[in-house]
């Protein structure tokens, strides 16, 4: 939508607070309509239909562990999540689905396992269990090995046009590993 589409005439509103007229403004967060008696009037209106976190659904029967509140299904900034409906009271949020753990130790912390995780744009990558205090993370599935030039524990597998091709894991390397076959027995 053209910004010049966006900020047209449009029937007026008032403000519910002082009375004066709404006006369409720009903020970080996109378009939105405030009181045009700003500053002394803060009335402020989103144009979204509806804001981050909205209820969806109630699903009855199934209460919130935390507080014994009712679990809700929520549409939020990044899907669709069960929370509890008391928020911001109780902040209870179930897991929706588990992520997937591969049987790779990471080789950052050596106390971890590597998770497949799922970016919010779709993405697929691997990170240590023990996060925040370990931060590893590759964004291609690891492979069993280490690397013939720097030694790093752990390889991982790019799909290039030339067919799959295991490159070393740690950033800092990165170059490509060959694996000979009489090391694989």
């Amino acid at each position: 939508m053209a910004k010049a589409a966006l900020f047209t005439a449009r029937p007026t509103e008032r403000c519910p607070d002082c009375g004066a007229e709404l006006v369409i403004r720009s903020g970080q967060h996109g378009p939105f309509l405030g009181c045009s008696q700003y500053p002394r009037c803060a009335y402020i209106k989103p144009l979204k239909q509806h804001a981050d976190g909205h209820i969806v659904t109630v699903l009855e029967g199934q209460t919130c562990p935390a507080c014994q509140g009712t679990l809700v299904l929520r549409q939020g900034r990044y899907g669709m999540f069960i929370g509890c409906s008391n928020y911001p009271v109780c902040d209870y949020i179930a897991a929706t689905d588990k992520p997937d753990e591969t049987a790779f130790t990471c080789p950052q912390c050596r106390t971890g396992n590597l998770v497949q995780r799922t970016s919010r744009f779709g993405k697929t990558f691997y990170a240590c269990d023990a996060y925040p205090r370990c931060r590893f993370v590759v964004n291609f599935k690891p492979v069993a090995g280490e690397c013939a030039y720097c030694r790093f524990p752990l390889l991982i597998e790019k799909n290039t046009s030339r067919g799959a091709i295991l490159y070393c894991a740690d950033k800092r390397c990165g170059k490509p590993v060959t694996v000979k076959e009489n090391d694989e027995e």
